[in-house]
């Protein structure tokens, strides 16, 4: 079925447990305040264009027959084709999936890419399902959905639980509907069915190539920096080894086990990522060991919290010791602890901007499949390079002007992208 509301978050809510939709939706507000943009257009992208909802079923390798709901969040498309994740994750729900695809609205727009924002996935814990289950889960969802993407129309991408692979039976349970091989569907497939190189290191490596530039701007040596990452999976791990090669010094990083630190910094290409060995941080070995908590907390000239959302809240906010936060993770940062950070002094660079290297990639991917042309890893590299430049000088144009906060200044380029757009298309009536 498809809905077009969705349960508005109450206003009650604990803030270190802030849904993804409320902290959207604050976010927005708080931008709104600093653009001139017509206040329905604000008010319009408060709700997403359509939420679909379905039935999944499955059947396990028993025999056994179960039915999981799937979700794909549509939030705006006034500038391109919906764009945006699916995850596979016992806590999907229409509500977060709303609030995520919103991001992905602000993070297409602030990088000025021809697209809006989408997010989708089943409830499902992905650990718990074999690989042809995840595939034959794969496939239905696929078939379940299939009016609602497409390389023009809305175009998915791995997310949590899912990976190139996932996407791989995706795009092939959607072009045997469709009589033809349609690789455009979904980005972040394997580069032998038309994925692009360089698209799972993209978020990472985006992430690192702002830190770079945050160091630079606020007077900082790269080669004296030191750097906390918390979660090294594929976006902090990208990011650590980046920032190592550049000779910054990465003195501390962790998973969901907790961490490692050392002073002297890591060789963080000896560190094994979460993808190399899972929960394998803790393994390594190390002068000290860490809580999550007390990372986040260290005294470190740049912190990048890469794990999960919520991560920083009014509890912690305080403590915090970093010159600089890079948000590698989407919603790392509750709204009441930016504004704690804001008040200290502390700059927060926001994942709208940092993390948002896997959908431009993911853009460069559905360039290459409209022209059945594949990219080199160096080209892609490269001009991953050029368009995240070119979106921080923007943002950094209006926190220089404007004296804004670097989160509010990525709001402003993005609402004023989509506030023109939407002028200049107008309202259906």
């Amino acid at each position: 079925m498809t809905s077009t509301q969705t349960r508005e978050s109450n206003p009650s809510v604990d803030s270190n447990q802030i849904s993804a939709l409320e902290t959207a939706r604050r976010q927005l507000d708080e931008a709104a305040t600093h653009v001139d943009i017509n206040p329905d257009v604000i008010e319009r992208l408060k709700h997403p264009s359509r939420v679909v909802e379905v039935s999944v079923p499955l059947k396990r390798d028993d025999g056994e027959v179960e039915v999981f709901t799937g979700y794909r969040a549509q939030h705006d498309n006034v500038r391109g084709p919906y764009k945006g994740g699916l995850r596979y994750h016992p806590d999907v729900t229409a509500e977060e999936c709303v609030g995520l695809s919103m991001w992905m609205t602000w993070k297409c727009a602030v990088m000025d890419l021809p697209f809006g924002g989408g997010k989708g996935g089943v409830a499902v814990d992905s650990k718990d399902l074999s690989d042809a289950e995840k595939e034959r889960l794969t496939r239905r969802f696929a078939d379940e959905i299939r009016g609602d993407v497409g390389p023009n129309q809305d175009i998915p991408a791995p997310d949590m639980g899912t990976d190139a692979r996932t996407m791989a039976w995706f795009m092939d349970a959607y072009s045997m509907q469709q009589g033809e091989t349609i690789p455009g569907v979904v980005t972040g497939k394997p580069p032998v069915v038309g994925g692009s190189y360089g698209r799972e290191e993209a978020p990472g490596r985006s992430t690192a190539i702002i830190t770079r530039e945050a160091i630079d701007y606020y007077g900082k040596d790269i080669t004296e920096t030191t750097v906390a990452v918390q979660g090294y999976g594929s976006v902090g791990a990208n990011a650590a080894r980046l920032l190592d090669e550049w000779d910054a010094t990465i003195v501390a990083v962790s998973d969901v086990n907790g961490g490692i630190y050392d002073s002297n910094g890591f060789d963080t290409h000896t560190v094994p990522s979460h993808k190399e060995k899972p929960e394998g941080v803790r393994q390594h070995e190390a002068p000290n060991t860490i809580s999550n908590r007390d990372l986040l907390e260290l005294d470190v000239d740049v912190l990048i919290p890469a794990a999960v959302g919520n991560a920083i809240t009014d509890d912690n906010a305080d403590r915090i010791a970093a010159d600089i936060i890079v948000e590698g993770a989407n919603g790392p940062t509750t709204p009441r602890a930016d504004g704690i950070l804001n008040e200290r002094g502390i700059p927060v660079i926001p994942d709208i901007l940092a993390n948002a290297g896997g959908v431009t990639v993911s853009y460069f991917e559905w360039l290459q499949n409209i022209n059945r042309r594949q990219w080199s890893e160096k080209r892609v590299n490269n001009e991953l390079e050029a368009e995240m430049l070119s979106a921080w000088n923007a943002v950094r144009e209006k926190v220089d002007v404007e004296s804004l906060s670097w989160r509010d200044a990525a709001y402003v380029v993005a609402l004023s992208r989509i506030g023109k757009a939407k002028e200049s298309r107008g309202l259906w009536p």
